[in-house]
């Protein structure tokens, strides 16, 4: 049990760096600053990085999400429970990466332990708990971020102009090949291929604005994506810092393993499934929510590590996915470019991610409780016998 625990558990941190890692840096990518494989590797980085301090200033959470207050505490410390909110979660996250869904694995975590829950203790599970320390964070996340994204797009923004910072966007020039019609004295069509040059204004989804000049003898593009990757280290480091101890929280009944070296599991589990299975979530959560520049792309990205480090350090889950999201929407709105069509898909499929979680827990727990008494009633036979 043991070691289909830590598979489990594995499992789950590769799910979760699937869907989650390239969310910190989603902007990056979404505003053309970096290209896929750079921000990707930046990412890997700073959550693993994030991961490794979540040992020291993110305890709270670990016993949260040990299913502690929820549940009894003899469920707490059943490798079955703990084995079976693996499976649930772990199997709801990879599915919904395959999609190309953005989802919270905080709110699989939430479902599993509710599902296993009931299906082990019934009523005793703490619904009023799960509603004050669970639920309301997991809905105030997105609504505070889409305010807070709104919020410092705007004053940025009012800032730059005030400084006398303008924009300059791309113009495409170069030579370009055209048919040219002939007239023809027998009615035959005849063309011939010319060369000239063109000059093009690209379209919005290709063009690039950027910072034009200096300010202080500094460069305003340089410094925006200086702060841009400085600022998506941030969001990356805390969504390391506020995940692992959630998911390294289902090792505390091992015994034989330190704490350290759970979170360690994690991290590394984490960081793979980043690297390996990231590229779906990428292009949805980087370009199909709102088009963005840079200045967007980085307001987005501040109000979510500003509300992730301080639920963090609070020990409040919320999830890293609803923050980011509910930033990218803020922005999308205030420039009128949020695709409300992948909006309502995305909000469909958080709806469905916590009762699919409990559903798969619930009947994982089942399953090993049932074959665990199967294997007793078997031994204790050939024991009489």
């Amino acid at each position: 049990m043991t070691i289909l625990l830590l598979i489990a558990v594995g499992f789950l941190a590769f799910s979760n760096g699937s869907n989650d890692n390239f969310k910190g840096v989603a902007t990056l990518f979404g505003s053309g600053t970096a290209t896929y494989r750079t921000a990707i590797t930046w990412a890997t980085i700073t959550t693993f990085a994030g991961s490794i301090c979540s040992l020291y200033i993110a305890q709270s959470l670990l016993r949260k999400f040990s299913g502690k207050g929820l549940v009894p505490d003899a469920l707490v410390g059943s490798e079955y429970f703990l084995l079976a909110i693996a499976l649930g979660a772990g199997i709801t996250v990879i599915l919904a990466t395959r999609l190309g869904f953005p989802i919270s694995t905080t709110h699989c975590l939430t479902g599993a332990i509710v599902g296993s829950g009931l299906v082990g203790v019934g009523g005793q599970v703490a619904f009023g708990v799960l509603g004050s320390q669970f639920v309301l964070p997991l809905i105030l996340g997105p609504v505070l971020a889409a305010f807070l994204g709104a919020v410092l797009y705007i004053a940025f923004r009012f800032l730059r102009l005030r400084l006398g910072i303008t924009k300059e966007s791309c113009l495409c020039v170069g030579s370009e090949q055209r048919v040219v019609p002939l007239a023809h004295p027998a009615s035959v069509l005849a063309v011939q291929h010319a060369v000239s040059l063109a000059v093009t204004l690209d379209s919005k989804a290709q063009c690039l604005d950027r910072y034009a000049g200096a300010y202080f003898g500094v460069n305003c593009q340089r410094t925006m994506d200086c702060a841009h990757f400085l600022n998506s280290g941030i969001v990356s480091f805390a969504r390391g810092l506020n995940d692992t101890p959630k998911l390294a929280a289902l090792l505390l009944v091992v015994q034989t393993i330190e704490i350290h070296w759970g979170l360690a599991l994690v991290g590394v589990a984490m960081a793979l499934g980043g690297v390996l299975n990231a590229r779906r979530v990428a292009e949805t959560v980087s370009h199909k929510i709102t088009a963005m520049n840079h200045g967007q792309g980085f307001s987005a990205n501040l109000a979510t590590g500003i509300l992730v480090i301080l639920a963090s350090t609070e020990g409040l889950p919320v999830s890293t996915t609803h923050v980011s999201v509910g930033a990218l929407f803020g922005i999308g709105v205030t420039t009128r470019q949020a695709n409300f069509r992948v909006l309502s898909g995305i909000l469909l499929s958080w709806l469905l991610t916590v009762p699919c979680a409990a559903i798969l827990s619930g009947a994982a727990y089942w399953l090993l409780t049932h074959a665990a008494g199967v294997k007793a009633l078997t031994a204790s036979l050939s024991i009489t016998q």
